[in-house]
Order: C-alpha cells, then structure tokens, then sequence
C-alpha cells in the first residue's frame, strides 16, 4: 500500500508543467520555483512514511503557490486592526500617515540631501535637521535618532559612563528598575553598557533624598525610567523629576529621563490621564531625555535622544552611535511626523491621534453601518486600549459591532483573517468583538466582506 502511495506522487518535472507553477516560474527563478516543489514533494513522502495519505497533485500544486505566495509575496501583508488596540505591538504599533509615507517612500526612490551639505558642497551630517526639529518641538538644544528607544537608553548610558572610567555608577529606583516587555531588562542593559547598577529607595516609594544619598565619586548619571506598561497604586511615592534635577545640579550629575512613549501633547483632553511630556522632561532639567518614534509621537520606530547639546554630542560620537543609526526612509518619516507637531495639526494628520479623538457617536454609526450591512450582530458599548507600552490601564469609550457565532469564536475568528484583506478581530467571552476605533473608514468594506465571508463559511 505504501509503494503505490509513493509512485502515486507526480514528478518535480510533472509538478513544474502545470498552469499554476509555469506561472510562478515566470515571476521568479526557474530554481527558486524548482526548489519550492521538491520541498512539496519532499513533505508529501514523509507525511505518506508517517501512515498518512498521499495528497492529490492538485493539493501539492496549491500549496506550492501558497508558499510562494507567502516567502516571496510582499511583507509585511496590510491587515485591518479591528481590535480596538490603538497601538498594538503585533500589528506594527503606529500607522503612518498616507503623507508620511509618501515622503518617506520619495526619500528612497531618489538620490537626496541625506549627508550631503547643499551650501558648502561638502559632506553634511544626517542627523542635523532631526536634532533642529526635536529642538524646535521639545524645546531641547539638540537631539539624535536611533533605530529605537532600547538601543537610545543602551547608546546613552554606554556613552555617559564611558565619558569618565572613574565613574560607572547609575543610580535608579527600585520601582523603576523594571522589565518592559520582549525581555528588555533595565538592569540587563546597565550590564550591557558597563555601567554599574545602583538601586534606591524601595519598589513602592522612593524620594529624591534616596537618590542624593546613594551619590559617590563614581557616580556618572541618574536615570529615571517611566513604567510605560504597568501601574503602581496605592501607598506609593516617586520622586519628581525636578527634585532629581536639583539633585543633579548640586552635584554635577545629569539626569536621564527614559520616557518610553514619547507623548508631545496633553492626553487630558482626550478623557485619558496625564501622559509625561517630552517638553516637561527638558524644562524640567533632564540632561537627556528618551522616548520612542511609533508610540505616542505617531510616527515610525525609533528612538529619539534630546537634550543639552553637551550630551547630545557626546552620545552622538561614541562608536555605538553608528551601529544603532537609522536610514533615510525612517529619517524622512520622522522629520514628517515631527512637522505635523510643528503645524498644530496632529489631530488630523497622524493617525493614532486622529483615533483616539474619534467621537463615540462616530464609532457607533460606523459599527451600525457594518451591522446593517452584514444583517447579523449587535452593537454594544465597550472601551478601546492605547496599548504598545502607553498610558497603562487607560481605556476611550468606544461602540462595537457583536457577533456570536454558532461555532467556536476562534475558528470564526480564523475565517476573517484568511478573507482576502485579513481582518483582526477581538475575542471576549466567546464572542467577536470588531471596534472600528483603529479600522480605518477606507477598509469598511474590506470588514463588510470579511464578515460576510466568514457568516457564510460558518453556517450562520
């Protein structure tokens, strides 16, 4: 039985002759394509060695196009975000703007001003209008782009405690000595820089006196790091950050302030609590202050470094410098992105803004819409999450559309991401949740389908 499974399998050749690979063969290499089916064919010989059933040649000729599709397609694929997660990590954190993109997209395609010096002629640096632009929006002397805020806090510590062999301490509270996510450890990256740990205070409380008292000849910077993920409650006290500056000035020690999000505005007049600003952080005397480019700022990923222009340009000629520098295209996007600060009109412009200051009469007609459409759920009230590190706990009212499948809600869940434009749903209680918060109103109907796919595969 299993050797005539075996000589049931079509040949590489007899595989490579069909319609579908002939046309894959076109678009790619003849031994990128070749490769891919004897892989195919490779898996079907094992499944049959394991007991299994020798798939049919068409079965092996989709799933060659299947692969293909999915190692040599475009990536990342664009999906829609019906989670109501404003700033989910897994879906890329921060949409750019369309006109972000095109800036950044123009910025590749062409040969630009990158290190180039139009004036003189000669080499410029790539950094100089960032650093102008962080100025003008946080009111810093100077600041520097990394490729992320992890490699930001690794770059300046390295640099600050690299400036003097004798000092190597960093003083940092033991509430904010924290791990924020994929394993990125504050003291983990201490350890990576040579700086040498130095704990204060307790995890609950800790006082700007704490800090003082732990300060020695050997001491090169106190860090303070925002939680951007987790909240503490109850009896608890941090230290101000212009107490610490105080500190840091009575003894010639800079402060660093790791802010995480990056928030340039005030989320209060969005119905969320206070997010520390990167303006305050400079005026209130950080030396350097930290914060990423896709979070709360709207833009691409990447960590930016703003501050005193001593320490900026200290931190911009350490050797690591160039290890974390990033590219045009992201460069580009920021400076766009920044802009949008500079003209007031991030609300409109920046998409993560534009999300969380949608109106919930809005987000209710949208879902009512879809429901219509489809002729199935229901729309309810619920809340929308920031997410992505920012504004822990805080949540926006929003209005969802409901639907209960008859099957399990994570095979439903299954069937709209598989629709041609994948659709991300939210699964509470067994039930599909769909915010329109973060769908964006050009892919409504790339949702409507979806639904009714996936209504239509079920049964319902």
């Amino acid at each position: 039985m299993t050797e005539s499974a075996y000589r049931s399998l079509p040949s590489v050749d007899a595989l490579l002759q069909s319609d579908e690979v002939v046309a894959l063969a076109r678009d790619f290499s003849h031994e990128a394509v070749t490769m891919l089916a004897r892989d195919v064919l490779a898996g079907a010989r094992a499944m049959i060695k394991n007991d299994g059933d020798a798939p049919s040649t068409e079965l092996m000729i989709a799933e060659i196009a299947d692969r293909a599709d999915r190692a040599w397609g475009a990536w990342p694929k664009p999906v829609v975000n019906a989670t109501g997660v404003v700033l989910h990590t897994n879906l890329g954190r921060s949409p750019l703007s369309a006109g972000v993109a095109e800036v950044a997209a123009a910025s590749a395609s062409i040969y630009s001003d990158l290190e180039f010096d139009l004036d003189s002629g000669k080499r410029g640096s790539r950094n100089a209008h960032i650093s102008e632009l962080l100025s003008q929006v946080s009111g810093a002397e100077a600041g520097i782009a990394v490729n992320n805020n992890a490699s930001g806090v690794l770059l300046t510590l390295a640099a600050v405690v690299g400036a003097d062999s004798s000092k190597t301490e960093v003083i940092v509270s033991r509430g904010e000595a924290v791990e924020i996510g994929g394993g990125f450890r504050v003291p983990d990256v201490m350890r990576q820089s040579s700086a040498t740990l130095i704990e204060v205070g307790t995890t609950n409380r800790t006082y700007a006196a704490d800090y003082e008292a732990a300060i020695t000849p050997h001491t090169a910077a106190i860090l303070k790091v925002h939680p951007s993920n987790f909240v503490i409650e109850g009896f608890t006290h941090g230290a101000e950050l212009a107490e610490l500056a105080e500190v840091g000035q009575k003894h010639g020690i800079p402060i660093i302030n790791d802010l995480g999000s990056g928030c340039l505005v005030d989320t209060r007049k969005y119905g969320l609590k206070q997010e520390p600003q990167v303006q305050d952080s400079i005026s209130d005397g950080a030396a350097l202050t930290l914060f990423s480019g896709d979070k709360l700022l709207g833009g691409p990923q990447a960590g930016l470094i703003a501050g005193d222009q001593n320490w900026v340009d200290l931190v911009s000629r350490h050797p690591l410098a160039r290890a974390v520098r990033i590219d045009k295209m992201t460069l580009s996007a920021i400076a766009a992105t920044l802009t949008s600060y500079l003209k007031g009109a991030h609300d409109e412009e920046i998409p993560i803004w534009n999300m969380i200051s949608m109106r919930e009469s809005a987000l209710a007609a949208r879902a009512e819409k879809w429901r219509d459409a489809i002729g199935a759920g229901t729309v309810e009230r619920a809340r929308s999450a920031i997410g992505g590190g920012s504004l822990p706990g805080q949540t926006l009212p929003t209005s969802v559309l409901i639907i209960e499948p008859g099957e399990s809600a994570y095979r439903f869940a299954a069937s709209l991401r598989s629709s041609p434009v994948a659709v991300i749903a939210r699964i509470e209680k067994d039930r599909i949740l769909l915010d329109p918060r973060t769908v964006f109103p050009v892919q409504d109907d790339a949702v409507v389908e979806a639904l009714k796919l996936a209504i239509g595969s079920s049964g319902e």
